[in-house]
């Protein structure tokens, strides 16, 4: 008999699928990486259990301790699976910017919600940031994942993501495109990736309103780049230490309005129904097409379903109240 021993042990081994109809303006072929068949449908479930992992061999967290973590929703379902499965206690802080869906399905789980305000400072202590610090430093016997900073994230996609990409391409990936935020993934993907071979280039998508372009391009943290936006999963208002930017060869930002409408058309053009990030990612990749030849094979990494965003870029309503449909 064929059987997982439980649900974590079937996080990874997600598909490489083609884009057939949004990338026809494109001279190369163009996988996605697919990570919603993922058990809690992201990414954030392999680098979550790697985090979680990591601590019980370090002895940070103890048996019936507390996991205390700020994230934008899909980090937070990675870790309830984890929390579950293993009887930890979990508690996620999250900004009142992030979708009801996400909010929503992370109780489901068992998991608390603290929402703190998006238009605050990272350093105030109304961020969602400060408050996951403070409720890890006030609870007893409770550990503070901190995916920004902690090495176990860009890890486990050097461990998993970018050895599946390499051997399901059989080594003919020569461009790496993928949304930033913790920058565990393209980091740790891109580092893999490049041991194998060098040329490949790395690509990071970025939103509007957000610092890592700019500083990649000349080392600047300009505040003044930093503005509320709507696109959820990438894009920061910190420098994560996950961010290795002499591993990505350079970034383009999405506008909000690209990201959603082009969330959009994924679904309604490809039968792909994904979150808000993967229509950055694929309009990223329509950006950087002078880079790309006839014999090139682009992967770009899609982070998560279209569940978790139907009140928002799949309600017309909504759409039109951003002004992002006519």
């Amino acid at each position: 008999m064929e059987y997982a021993k439980n649900i974590l042990d079937t996080i990874g081994d997600t598909p490489l699928v083609k884009i057939n109809r949004l990338t026809t303006e494109l001279p190369c072929l163009v996988l996605a990486k697919y990570e919603t068949f993922n058990p809690g449908n992201s990414v954030k479930d392999r680098m979550a259990l790697k985090m979680i992992e990591d601590a019980e061999s370090s002895g940070l967290i103890k048996p019936g301790g507390t996991i205390v973590e700020g994230t934008s929703g899909n980090t937070g379902m990675g870790l309830a699976l984890a929390a579950t499965v293993k009887g930890y206690r979990l508690i996620c802080v999250t900004t009142d910017k992030q979708s009801k869906e996400k909010v929503d399905i992370l109780k489901a789980m068992g998991s608390e919600v603290h929402i703190c305000p998006t238009d605050v400072a990272p350093d105030d202590p109304r961020s969602y940031y400060s408050t996951a610090r403070r409720l890890a430093e006030e609870i007893p016997n409770a550990w503070y994942v901190n995916q920004y900073d902690n090495p176990s994230n860009a890890k486990a996609h050097f461990e998993s993501t970018g050895p599946e990409i390499w051997a399901q391409t059989q080594g003919a990936v020569t461009h790496f495109v993928v949304g930033v935020g913790t920058g565990g993934t393209i980091s740790g993907v891109g580092r893999y990736l490049k041991s194998k071979n060098p040329n490949i280039k790395v690509w990071g998508v970025d939103t509007y309103g957000s610092v890592f372009k700019k500083y990649h391009e000349t080392g600047i943290f300009d505040k003044n780049e930093i503005y509320p936006y709507v696109t959820e999963g990438i894009g920061e208002d910190i420098l994560p230490k996950n961010v290795d930017f002499d591993i990505i060869d350079g970034f383009t930002k999405v506008t909000d309005k690209d990201a959603a409408v082009y969330t959009q058309r994924l679904a309604k053009e490809e039968a792909m129904f994904l979150g808000n990030s993967a229509g950055a990612a694929i309009k990223g990749v329509l950006q950087l097409k002078e880079h790309f030849k006839e014999d090139d094979l682009v992967v770009v990494l899609f982070h998560d379903h279209g569940s978790r965003y139907v009140a928002k870029m799949f309600n017309d309503d909504w759409m039109r109240q951003q002004g992002f449909l006519e």
